[in-house]
């Protein structure tokens, strides 16, 4: 399946995008605190099903990943909850 591949960037915990999609791959800046990087299908808020859950280290070195086949499918948006410091850029289309 080919769409256009989209790209959102954030510093804190918040919409991906608000609608169905498909998550194809992430870009991770640590900032040095451990913890869990959560994916709802959810466009409003860090609940719901969770899609896809990532675990982080103190590490800060960048971490890039392409999600394989056509991506992850979130029906009704994607809603990223982030620990503090963290960065990230969701492609997703």
């Amino acid at each position: 399946m080919q769409t256009d591949v989209k790209a959102t960037h954030l510093d804190a915990s918040g919409i991906i995008f608000a609608g169905p999609t498909r998550v194809k791959g992430y870009q991770i800046g640590p900032g040095g605190t451990a913890g869990e990087i959560d994916f709802y299908d959810n466009a409003s808020a860090g609940s719901g099903t969770t899609r896809l859950r990532l675990n982080i280290t103190t590490n800060t070195a960048c971490i890039a990943t392409l999600v394989p086949g056509e991506g992850i499918k979130f029906d009704n948006g994607v809603y990223v909850t982030l620990p503090a410091n963290a960065h990230i850029t969701v492609f997703y289309g």
